[in-house]
C-alpha cells in the first residue's frame, strides 16, 4: 500500500474555464492513496484515493486522472492493465482514465474507490493527478504508485464444514 499527502493550492481563475476551481485560494490535499502493491491476475482489488479542501474556497469540481488502468502494452494491445469494473459513483466521463468528484466544501474531504480487476501481469505504474490544482510552489498534483502484478493464480479451498470458498489473496512471489 502506498500513502501520500500534499498540499495544493487552487488555481482561480474563471470557474467557466474549466479550472474545476472557484476564484479565490482553494487548497486541495491528496491525504491518502491506496493501491496494493502485489497483485495478482484477475483479483479484483480497490485504488482508493483520498482527497481535502484545506482552504476556504468551495471547490466546483474535482477532476481526477488515473493514468494506466487503460494502457495497453505492446506484449498485449488488445487488453488493458486493468479492467475498472466500478468506478466512484457518477464520476464517469467520455475521456479514458478521466473522474469528475464533484464539488468539495472548504474543510471536507471525499474518498474515491475504484475496483479493478489486474488484466496483465508485470511491473505497471499508475499515475495520477487532480485538475484544477496547483501545488504552493507552482506544481502540478501528481504522484504515482508502480504495482507487481503476477500471473500466479490465487490459492484458494473450500471448507470442508462451511462449504465457502477460502481465498488466500497475497501473491506468495514476486
Amino acid at each position: 500500500m502506498t500513502a501520500t499527502a500534499l498540499a495544493i493550492a487552487g488555481c482561480g481563475g474563471d470557474a467557466r474555464g474549466g479550472t474545476g476551481v472557484d476564484e479565490g485560494d482553494g487548497t486541495v490535499a491528496i491525504e491518502r492513496v491506496a493501491f496494493p502493491a502485489r497483485q495478482r491476475v484477475g483479483q479484483p482489488t480497490s485504488f482508493v484515493m483520498t482527497l481535502r479542501n484545506g482552504g476556504d474556497t468551495r471547490i466546483r469540481n474535482l477532476v481526477v486522472s488515473l493514468r494506466g488502468f487503460s494502457r495497453h502494452t505492446s506484449e498485449t494491445p488488445q487488453r488493458p492493465l486493468w479492467l475498472v469494473d466500478d468506478p466512484p459513483a457518477g464520476s464517469a466521463t467520455a475521456l479514458d482514465d478521466t473522474y469528475v468528484a464533484g464539488p468539495l466544501q472548504p474543510g471536507r474531504h471525499t474518498t474515491l474507490r475504484w475496483r479493478v480487476t489486474a488484466v496483465v501481469a508485470g511491473s505497471h505504474e499508475i499515475a495520477y493527478a487532480v485538475a484544477g490544482a496547483r501545488l504552493a510552489g507552482g506544481g502540478r498534483p501528481v504522484g504515482k504508485v508502480t504495482v507487481r502484478v503476477t500471473q500466479e493464480p490465487a490459492f484458494a479451498r473450500v471448507d470442508p464444514r462451511t462449504g465457502a470458498v477460502i481465498r488466500n489473496t497475497e501473491p506468495s512471489g514476486g
